[in-house]
């Protein structure tokens, strides 16, 4: 048995969760914040066989989208001195997902 921990973009989530759950996967969903910009994510728990691991990261690379996003560079953290060079508008990808896949010893259902 597998838990499969997905961290989704939040524009992906609704087709995603849809698409686990037409092929049968049971998908906890989450409503979590991260990242760079500090925006929305969705994160998926997914238990599955392990025969149906890649099935789960197909599905959710399929419809997990990278796209640019143009946002204005404030944040300062780590950035020491290189803060007034890095000032302005910066192109950052976001989107598409990242996905874990954990060995689970049991799972109960009550």
């Amino acid at each position: 048995m597998k838990l499969i921990i997905a961290i989704v973009n939040n524009d992906d989530s609704a087709v995603v969760a849809s698409a686990l759950t037409k092929e049968k996967f049971i998908v906890t969903k989450l409503s979590t914040t991260g990242g760079f910009l500090m925006v929305g994510n969705t994160t998926f728990l997914i238990g599955a066989d392990e025969k149906d691991v890649s099935v789960v990261k197909e599905i959710i690379n399929k419809y997990s989208k990278t796209r640019t996003h143009a946002t204005t560079s404030t944040g300062s953290f780590g950035l020491g001195i290189l803060q007034d060079q890095l000032a302005g508008d910066v192109q950052v990808n976001v989107g598409g997902a990242t996905v874990f896949v954990l060995s689970v010893d049991s799972m109960d259902k009550y």
